[in-house]
């Protein structure tokens, strides 16, 4: 997730007040992203990871350039247990076929299909007015105009029109209930022209901040250190660049993979024993290749570090990690 400053958070909120209430008096939901990065959302947090995901995979700038690939760290699993796209004219049995594929439709032609697989490359386009577009969900029946993509949320089972607009490098997904606009595409264009009337200004206010503070693809590297920053109370992580990552050597890893299972495995102790409390915790764990991988645990947050600097003492890397923690976290995992 980005982090930005006061004033720019202060634009941000205003702009998700604009957007959200564009379709009236309809309960919408928004999603904003700066690059692959993401800026604010006001979806749960399954739905916020898993549109989230497709967002970078398929809409983001990065997603949008032919042959570009993104270093956002993306969730990995099954993705089709949590959140649905389907087309707005489909009706599919199973979660999972309207978000791969396969579904059966019925607009007055016998053996008529329409497989929708939201995932093909190469399928989505910036519009002239700045709303992105895309035909893997047909057309409205009886004309030209292609479908608005439609997401089945996993919290609330709505079906939800998903308008995305892009603007330079920001992203911004406005998610309207189907429900709520009985005259189908017709009524998302009158939506999406009062968006453009209301928020283009804020639109490019906000766009404009966050360039002047971003530092690019590199913003949260931290020389000396590859880490993990989860924050599970606001439900939002950061990490060293994928770039920084891939210079680890295969013994770190293994380190950190044993690191990750040995701290899952006491959070999983922790919430059995119905007595204990929120406890802090550390662990550390000297790799083969004399790297040193520490986690610090403390209400509600994690963090996770490799040091590589070979034949360092514990003492050095404890103080590492205090380091770290002062400067980058406010001294969340400060042992003081």
């Amino acid at each position: 997730m980005l982090t930005i400053g006061r004033e720019a958070a202060i634009e941000v909120q205003s702009l998700i007040s604009v957007l959200e209430s564009s379709a009236g008096n309809t309960a919408c939901y928004s999603m904003i992203l700066f690059q692959d990065l993401l800026v604010s959302t006001t979806l749960s947090p399954d739905d916020t990871i898993n549109l989230f995901t497709y967002a970078v995979l398929r809409l983001t700038p990065h997603a949008l350039s032919s042959g570009a690939s993104s270093w956002s760290y993306l969730r990995k699993g099954n993705t089709a247990s949590n959140v649905a796209t389907e087309s707005n004219v489909a009706h599919p049995s199973t979660v999972s076929e309207s978000f791969y594929g396969s579904s059966n439709i019925s607009p007055g032609i016998a053996d008529h299909h329409l497989v929708v697989r939201p995932l093909q490359r190469d399928k989505w386009s910036k519009g002239k007015d700045g709303y992105l577009v895309t035909d893997l969900w047909g057309a409205e029946v009886g004309t030209w105009v292609f479908a608005t993509p439609t997401v089945l949320l996993q919290q609330t089972g709505e079906r939800m029109y998903l308008c995305a607009y892009q603007h330079r490098s920001l992203t911004l997904m406005l998610l309207i209930p189907v429900s709520s606009i009985p005259n189908g595409e017709q009524g998302v264009s009158a939506v999406k022209q009062q968006v453009l009337e209301n928020a283009s200004l804020k639109i490019m206010k906000v766009e404009e901040k966050l360039s002047k503070g971003w530092g690019g693809e590199n913003a949260y590297h931290v020389s000396g250190y590859r880490y993990l920053l989860v924050d599970g109370d606001r439900n939002v992580s950061r990490a060293s660049p994928a770039t920084k990552v891939t210079t680890l050597t295969k013994e770190s890893l293994f380190a950190m993979n044993k690191l990750r299972q040995e701290v899952e495995l006491e959070k999983s102790w922790a919430k059995l024993d119905s007595r204990s409390s929120e406890k802090d915790l550390e662990v550390c764990i000297r790799a083969k290749n004399n790297a040193w991988v520490i986690s610090r645990v403390t209400r509600g947050k994690e963090l996770y570090i490799v040091l590589e600097k070979a034949n360092e003492t514990l003492l050095y890397a404890s103080d590492a990690v205090e380091k770290f923690s002062n400067r980058y976290c406010s001294g969340a995992f400060s042992l003081d």
